[in-house]
C-alpha cells in the first residue's frame, strides 16, 4: 500500500487494468509521449508500447469515433480529453452511437470503453477550462456518469469502471488531482458503480455532493457539529444510474436535505435528485429541499473563482436554515 494522490491512483488504476486485460488501450493528445496534460497517464507508454497507448491528433470527435468503433470490435479503450470543456464534440458519438449500441444490436454488441476527462473549477485555468456539466451527460440514455472524490474512490471506481460492458464518462474533478492524499492498496480491488457513499453519518440534516464539493461539504459538517447539528454526508459517485435508495433512507432518518454541487443551479443534476426525493420521500421531509451550487454563469476567470464555487459558509447557512425551518 502506498500513499498516493487522486491523480496517481488514476494512473495505478490504468496500470493494473491493462496488466489484467490486453484489450485495455490508453488514447488521447499528449497522454503517450508527454503522459497527459495531469500526468496522468505517465509511464504507460514505457510499460506497455506504442501499440497500447496512442497519442492523437487534436480531435475530440475523431478520438470518440475511433473509441466507438474499438470498443465494438473487442477493446476497451480509455480516452482522455485534456479538459471537460473540450469534450463537448463527442457528444455526437456518445449520443448517437455508444449510448446506443447495446440497443440498437439488441444486446448483440456492446460499447465497453471510458472517456476520461478533468472537471471543475479552482485551478485558475482560462476559459473551457472549468466546465462542471455533468447533467448533460447523465441526461443520454446508455451511459455511465462516475465522479470521484478521493484517491481510493478514483482507484476503484476506474478500475470498475474500465471493466464495465458499458460506455462511462468518467469525470475527474481537477482540484482535487493533488490537493490531497491517501492509503490507496494495488490490489485491483473494484468499487461499485451505481451505488453512493455515506461518508459520515448525521442524524439531523443530509447533505448529498460528490466530485470536488465533498471537501466544502464535509468541512461544513464539522462546522455545523460544532453547533449542535448533526449532518449525514453522501457521496454520489456515479451519477448514472443513481443510487437514490441511499439518499432516500438517508432524508427518511434526517428529516431535511441540501444538495451541494459546482455546477450551475438551473438544470443542474441537484434538480434531479430533489425530484426524485420529492415523488418518492416527501412524507419524509420537514423542511424545503435546499441547494447550493454554482451560479447560472460561465466559469469566471481566476479572480471570481472563489466568488462562484459553493463555500463552506454557505453550505453551513443552508443546512442551518433546513434545520430551523418551522
Amino acid at each position: 500500500m502506498s500513499e498516493v494522490t487522486l491523480l496517481g491512483a488514476l494512473t495505478l488504476a490504468m496500470a493494473r487494468a491493462m496488466e489484467e486485460d490486453e484489450n485495455v488501450v490508453v488514447l488521447g493528445q499528449d497522454v503517450a509521449v508527454n503522459g497527459g496534460v495531469f500526468r496522468a497517464t505517465e509511464g504507460l507508454l514505457e510499460r506497455f508500447g506504442p501499440e497500447r497507448v496512442l497519442d492523437t491528433p487534436l480531435a475530440e470527435t475523431m478520438i470518440a469515433g475511433m473509441s466507438v468503433g474499438m470498443a465494438a470490435e473487442g477493446l476497451r479503450p480509455v480516452a482522455e480529453f485534456q479538459f471537460m470543456g473540450f469534450s463537448y464534440p463527442t457528444i455526437d458519438q456518445l449520443l448517437n452511437h455508444g449510448g446506443r449500441l447495446r440497443n440498437r444490436s439488441r444486446g448483440r454488441l456492446t460499447c465497453p470503453l471510458v472517456f476520461r476527462t478533468p472537471m471543475g473549477a479552482g485551478i485558475h485555468a482560462p476559459e473551457h477550462h472549468s466546465d462542471s456539466t455533468e447533467a448533460m451527460f447523465a441526461h443520454i440514455p446508455g451511459l455511465r456518469v462516475v465522479i470521484p472524490s478521493s484517491p481510493g474512490r478514483a482507484y476503484g471506481l476506474l478500475l470498475a469502471s474500465i471493466r464495465d460492458p458499458d460506455p462511462v464518462v468518467f469525470l475527474e474533478p481537477t482540484r482535487l488531482y493533488r490537493a490531497l492524499r491517501e492509503d490507496v492498496a494495488d490490489d485491483g480491488e473494484a468499487l461499485p458503480l451505481d451505488t453512493c457513499f455515506t461518508l459520515r453519518q448525521g442524524a439531523d440534516v443530509t447533505l448529498v455532493t460528490w466530485g470536488a464539493m465533498v471537501v466544502e461539504t464535509l468541512a461544513a459538517a464539522d462546522a455545523l457539529e460544532a453547533d449542535g447539528i448533526s449532518a449525514e454526508v453522501i457521496d454520489v459517485a456515479t451519477l448514472k444510474p443513481l443510487d437514490s435508495e441511499t439518499i432516500l433512507a438517508s432524508v427518511e432518518k434526517t428529516g431535511r436535505l441540501v444538495i451541494v454541487h459546482e455546477a450551475a443551479q438551473t438544470g443542474g443534476f441537484g434538480g434531479e435528485i430533489a425530484a426524485q426525493v420529492a415523488e418518492h420521500g416527501l412524507l419524509h421531509l420537514q423542511a424545503p429541499i435546499a441547494r447550493v451550487c454554482g451560479y447560472d454563469v460561465v466559469p469566471p476567470l481566476p479572480k471570481l473563482e472563489d466568488a462562484f464555487l459553493p463555500s463552506e459558509s454557505r453550505i453551513v447557512e443552508a443546512a442551518r436554515g433546513a434545520v430551523d425551518f418551522a
